[in-house]
């Protein structure tokens, strides 16, 4: 009888807990569901009609993904990302694993540094546009000085088709400093009694580095890289702020066209459609990504078994 009735308390009890669950995490399902899975299936729906806002979403199937293949400037915009990608990405990774290298050193005061070099990654993208509009200014920008200092002439940058999209390829790299932080942690996870065994066997410092820093950190560089290529496709605020897409489409970034027919012509079934090519296309690379990673990515777990 006793146990009996102890086996019912305790199945009252799981049943409590398990409501009292269900009602903490209730607000983030309702979000959940409201705010994203929502959003999601909509625009899925709407990328197969003619939408406007104004009237009611009409069928027409696959006739935007056709308009997509037909507009010049839908294949500018995956031009103009694309070339951003491959001139940012590899910047970045590099000179984030540079910069976490030289902060990884046991000197007084690198604490200090490393703030300085991580602050500028959570600044406000739109005060960083307006920040690097007044350095690219052709008359009396700083950069322009400077080059003037050792008699170059500097271009006009975003005034300039051929320099605008690598002058914000090259504001990007203000941003390093989140990649950085987490190169930093993944160096300061890699055992030192490995670099003191090399160093004793005769291994240079580059050797130590070739062999030792990049394949333990690896799995970092992956992380790193699928953020970034996630993030480099998804580029929006400088052709926002700075350059309206111009000069002569030259920063037309794919998130910012979609952004003008979705929110300036109201063009919701088109947007929605391009918003879903983006996705297929982030998706496929970032696939491609993981397939090749076991070629380069060291994993220390699988390699003890």
């Amino acid at each position: 009888m006793i146990g009996r009735l102890l086996a019912s308390r305790g199945r009252n009890l799981t049943r409590r807990e398990a409501l009292e669950c269900y009602l903490f995490i209730s607000p983030v399902c309702v979000g959940l569901l409201a705010f994203t899975i929502g959003p999601i299936l909509a625009s899925l729906y709407f990328s197969f009609t003619e939408y406007n806002i104004i009237r009611a979403p009409k069928w027409v199937g696959l006739g935007k993904f056709h308009d997509l293949i037909q507009d010049e400037l839908f294949w500018q915009s995956l031009k103009v990302t694309s070339l951003y990608v491959v001139m940012h990405l590899p910047l970045s990774l590099v000179l984030a694993l540079g910069i976490a290298l030289l902060m990884n050193q046991k000197v007084r005061g690198i604490i200090f540094f490393r703030t300085v070099y991580y602050l500028p990654s959570v600044v406000s993208g739109v005060a960083v546009a307006l920040l690097w509009m007044w350095i690219f200014n052709p008359e009396f920008g700083i950069l322009n000085t400077l080059l003037a200092l050792v008699n170059i002439q500097g271009p006009a940058w975003l005034f300039d088709e051929h320099w605008s999209l690598p002058a914000i390829a090259l504001m990007s790299l203000w941003g390093v400093g989140g990649s950085m932080l987490i190169y930093l942690a993944g160096l300061q996870g890699i055992p030192s009694e490995l670099y003191e065994a090399a160093e004793i066997d005769g291994a240079s410092r580059w050797r130590r580095f070739w062999f030792i820093t990049l394949p333990l950190l690896s799995t970092v560089i992956l992380f790193n890289l699928v953020m970034g290529l996630i993030a480099s496709f998804q580029e929006f605020t400088p052709a926002y702020v700075m350059t309206s897409g111009g000069p002569n489409f030259s920063t037309l970034f794919y998130n910012y066209y979609l952004y003008e027919n979705a929110f300036e012509y109201l063009y919701m079934g088109y947007a929605s459609a391009m918003a879903w090519v983006l996705l297929v296309i982030v998706l496929i690379l970032t696939l491609l990504v993981f397939k090749s990673s076991p070629m380069w990515v060291f994993y220390q777990e699988r390699q003890k078994e």
